[in-house]
């Protein structure tokens, strides 16, 4: 499946638009990153451990709006963006939505 941010794919058309499709998954910090995330923030750093959460978190949620997307048919999804939110204390949700399509070569 075609997944981009742009609007069209070169060398393809759109023959069938199907619609918003979406995934998200909620995730909460961990304590062992907290603890990790502290020490970073007095000696500097990346902070792997929420790189790795936000990593697995976009993967989820793409799978997930990929699964919405080939259920109706589709075999890309242009327009692809991704959205923040926080849900409660230490929580937060990765939002991704996009419009699925059906290309078809020019």
């Amino acid at each position: 499946m075609i997944i981009t941010n742009v609007e069209n794919v070169p060398g393809k058309v759109i023959a069938e638009h199907y619609g918003l499709v979406s995934g998200s998954t909620v995730r909460a910090k961990h304590i062992g990153r907290d603890f990790m995330a502290g020490l970073k923030n007095i000696v500097g750093g990346e902070l792997k451990g929420y790189t790795e959460l936000l990593a697995d978190s976009r993967k989820e949620s793409i799978e997930r709006m990929k699964h919405e997307a080939r259920s109706l048919g589709a075999n890309a999804i242009i327009n692809v963006r991704f959205s923040t939110s926080s849900v409660a204390q230490g929580a937060a949700e990765l939002y991704v939505y996009g419009s699925a399509v059906k290309l078809e070569d020019q």
